[in-house]
Order: structure tokens, then C-alpha cells, then sequence
């Protein structure tokens, strides 16, 4: 039987999926056991592991759903689910909306199509500071509404979505009995790694172009942050072509490349967490202020 519904290079981010649960675990079991100073530097590379497993390992499964028989795929986003700490079909829901809307800008109600738009809450039709955007985005989201919004269409889905959230929940209470400091010792970390991923988001769009589909998204074509985030710094190629897998992101670009240039699509030269440093984003708003 076929187990990869796409390819055997799959086999990577799966089981990058389960040492990420691995190393969670670890981090409550072994808790006792270590000195402070090593649990501050776990602690910080959680935050990191988080919003890398969001934005790549869990972001593909999105697009390109790893296995070829669909309970393994639902078995999956269970166990990504207890890895991020967030359900993965609530994410799966979101993040699509994120695509309807490509980061559009407010509409005449101010509203935006996409939930995660860097120009939602942002003012005159400017994206959103990004302090604001990191360290509120976590907040934003009512998962009463991404709840029924599911069920509308998919009420088996989002029934398990739901077991997905109280299945963390259960684990998460478990956990307090184990070892209820651990547990309190790491959510601000957790917090944390949730603010990481918001400002990985917002530098994938920020200077992208809402109306230009070729230009929607901001990319990064550093090798190695691509490589380790499973092509996450091809970004304006995913939004132009969602469905490519993560393993034909690259040829994407080179296919299109020349387009992109004609079309303006912003490209910097830092990772997506790191784009407040990026040069290119700092003479893009010169130019703005010009």
C-alpha cells in the first residue's frame, strides 16, 4: 500500500513532527532534573520550535496532506495538534481564509477576508505595527466561531478539531499532575513561540502586493532557512501557487522568476523572523516615505 501521497521526501517533515512531540514531552519529564540556566535555553528553543513546526511542518500538511490513506492523515493532525498546542483542523480552516485573501486590505466595513491580514487592524490602509501584530495576533482568533464556521460544511471536522483542542487540554492537565511547575514554567514560552510565528507571518507579507497575485507574497531564498523549514522562504511562489508541494518550490521560482522581477515581488535577504533586519524591507520604507 502507498503510504506517501505525494512523496518519500514526506517522511521528512513527519518525522521531524514526532521529535518535536519528542522533545515536549522531555521538556516536563526531565524538568527535575536539570538546572535552571538549561531549562531557560530549552525553553527559548521551544518558543522557536513552535513557530518553525506552524510554519512549515504543519503549514504543508495544510496544502499537501502527507499520507495517501485518510485516517493517517487524521491521525496526524492529532498528533501535530499536541505538538503546536493548537488544533491543526482550526488552523487548516484558518490559514485557508488567510489564502482567500492573500493579507487584503480592509473593505469599505473594514473588514478583511483574511483573519490573519497585516492591514486588518492596521490604520489608513497601512499594515499594522509589528509589535502589535506579534503580541496580539494570539488573542485575536474565537474558537467559538472557527468552530461553527467549520461545522457549517464539515461537522465531522470540526468535531475533530474540537477532540484535536481537548485532546492538548487533557495532556496539558496530565501534565499539571506530573509536574505542575514545568508546566507553568513553560507558558510563557509557549506564549512566546505563538508571538514568533505571528511575526514570521507578518514579514511573509509585509511590502508583498494585495493586488498583484505574483506578488502577494514576500520570499526568502536563503538554502539553508529553506532546508530547514521545508521551503517556507518560498513564499510569494506558495501564494501564487498554493498547491505546489514544498519539494518543487524551488524549480517554481526559477520557472517564474523573470515574472516576479516585472511584477515587483519582494524578495529579502533575511529569514521571514528575522525581516525586521533585513535591508531591503528598511529601503522599501524609505521609498514609501518618499
Amino acid at each position: 500500500m502507498k503510504i506517501f501521497a505525494h512523496t518519500r521526501w514526506d517522511a521528512a517533515p513527519v518525522l521531524a513532527a514526532v521529535a518535536h512531540l519528542v522533545f515536549d514531552v522531555y521538556l516536563i519529564v526531565d524538568f527535575q532534573s536539570r538546572p535552571l540556566w538549561a531549562s531557560l535555553i530549552l525553553g527559548c528553543l521551544y518558543a522557536v520550535s513552535i513557530s518553525w513546526n506552524i510554519n512549515s511542518i504543519s503549514h504543508n500538511f495544510i496544502h499537501t496532506p502527507y499520507f495517501k490513506p485518510r485516517w493517517m492523515n487524521y491521525a496526524f493532525s492529532l498528533m501535530e495538534s499536541v505538538a503546536i498546542g493548537f488544533s491543526q483542523t482550526y488552523y487548516h480552516w484558518v490559514h485557508m481564509r488567510h489564502h482567500s485573501g492573500n493579507s487584503d486590505r480592509p473593505d469599505e466595513k473594514g473588514e478583511t477576508v483574511d483573519l490573519l491580514s497585516i492591514y486588518r487592524h492596521g490604520r489608513n490602509g497601512e499594515p499594522e505595527n509589528v509589535w502589535s501584530y506579534t503580541l496580539k495576533s494570539f488573542f485575536r482568533d474565537s474558537l467559538g466561531d472557527i468552530h461553527k464556521a467549520i461545522a457549517r460544511r464539515r461537522p465531522f471536522d470540526a468535531a475533530w478539531g474540537r477532540f484535536e483542542l481537548l485532546a492538548f487540554l487533557g495532556l496539558v492537565a496530565i501534565a499539571l499532575i506530573y509536574d505542575w511547575k514545568a508546566v507553568l514554567f513553560f507558558v510563557p514560552f509557549y506564549y512566546a513561540g505563538n508571538c514568533l510565528s505571528s511575526l514570521n507571518g507578518y514579514y511573509e507579507h509585509l511590502h508583498g502586493d494585495p493586488d498583484e497575485p505574483i506578488a502577494w507574497g514576500v520570499s526568502s531564498h536563503k538554502p539553508f532557512y529553506n532546508w530547514l523549514w521545508f521551503g517556507n522562504g518560498y513564499h510569494a511562489e506558495h501564494h501564487y501557487r498554493p498547491r505546489t508541494h514544498w519539494t518543487k518550490l524551488s524549480a517554481l521560482h526559477e520557472q517564474i522568476k523573470d515574472e516576479q522581477e516585472r511584477a515587483g515581488t519582494h524578495v529579502i535577504s533575511t529569514c521571514h523572523a528575522f525581516g525586521f533586519m533585513a535591508p531591503e524591507n528598511r529601503e522599501a520604507e524609505l521609498r514609501h516615505e518618499v
